[in-house]
């Protein structure tokens, strides 16, 4: 079943509500029935939530030739132009309809942690081409991080864990966290020829907090092996966050918590989100959790690093850099 579908308003978390049980049963039950809830009161103003929408806007506005001199680099920083991402090869005749900014945790070049896949120093658009660009989107990689640490504490309660188990150094104390800046053409998306503004996947990680305008474009399907796929659209929440749980999250837990399949459909209108995407440090084991496994339920996934398993994802997601054979001209 396509787009037809009526939009579907998910829980509603509130990071001040003091009844923490209240959001743990909230969480909970988001996360079986289909991995993704609504964050709000999250204490990210709205006047700056516009501002970094209006900032990114500015970026993408820019002329392609001057774009392109910030393409994503080896530890995938900066400019992804469109086309440059598959996340459905099965079933997109094409890449994604849309162009994206990654923006990594800073690590200056000098610093011996830069030596690692996902830190390093970002690509930055100048002051002179984007004055005050930079630091309204480093400003917001701190606050979004404040937030998904607050909603870790409550998967933690969740999954019978100590409140600070992700807080740990080799979690999120140094996690590899990454903001993503998110342009949709105004491309009409065809499923049933293979065009998708972001084809169906699940994200990688522990979660993802997504911003989104007001236009309607993101779909889930809470049950990825029903035939044929029921996929249902997420009502954007003005001020909220969207927050879905990622596949590190589902190793962890052994697929208690699941991660979901969801993919960009579109009207025709451009579309703008932002994407803060949450992962543990480079030597984290993602491995099944004490909470969850048994004699009955063994763990189902092999321990991994977070490095090794990300690397893997992105290469498996994104075109060969060389392919752009005009380097960042």
């Amino acid at each position: 079943m396509e787009s037809s579908i009526s939009r579907t308003e998910l829980n509603r978390i509130s990071l001040a509500d003091p009844d923490i049980q209240k959001s743990v049963a909230l969480l909970k039950q988001a996360c079986l029935d289909s991995g993704f809830f609504y964050v709000v009161d999250h204490g990210i103003s709205q006047e700056f939530m516009d501002e970094v929408f209006a900032q990114s806007k500015k970026f993408f506005d820019l002329p392609h030739s001057e774009k392109m001199k910030l393409l994503r680099d080896e530890k995938n920083r900066g400019y992804t132009p469109m086309l440059d991402e598959i996340l459905d090869p099965e079933n997109q005749v094409n890449g994604d309809y849309k162009e994206g900014y990654y923006i990594g945790v800073e690590v200056p070049a000098d610093n011996p942690e830069a030596n690692k896949p996902f830190y390093g120093p970002n690509q930055w658009p100048t002051e002179e081409v984007l004055p005050k660009w930079r630091e309204v989107m480093e400003q917001y990689h701190r606050e979004a991080l404040r937030v998904a640490k607050s909603v870790a504490r409550i998967i933690a309660l969740a999954l019978d864990l100590d409140v600070d188990f992700f807080d740990r150094p080799e979690m999120l104390a140094k996690p590899i966290a990454t903001l993503r800046l998110l342009h949709y053409e105004g491309r009409v998306s065809n499923p049933a020829k293979g065009v998708y503004g972001a084809g169906a996947h699940s994200d990688y990680g522990l979660i993802t907090l997504l911003a989104t305008d007001d236009v309607v474009g993101l779909q889930i399907c809470k049950d990825r092996n029903a035939q044929p796929q029921v996929w249902e659209y997420v009502a954007p929440v003005k001020g909220g966050f969207i927050v879905n749980l990622g596949d590190m999250l589902e190793r962890w837990s052994n697929s208690i918590f699941r991660s979901t399949l969801h993919r960009v459909v579109l009207d025709g209108r451009e579309r703008y989100s932002i994407a803060y995407f949450v992962e543990p440090s480079h030597d984290c084991v993602v491995e099944c959790l004490p909470t969850c496994k048994s004699e009955t339920n063994p763990p189902k996934f092999p321990p991994i690093t977070c490095s090794a398993y990300l690397s893997q994802r992105y290469k498996d997601t994104h075109a060969d850099l060389s392919s752009y054979s005009d380097g960042k001209a």
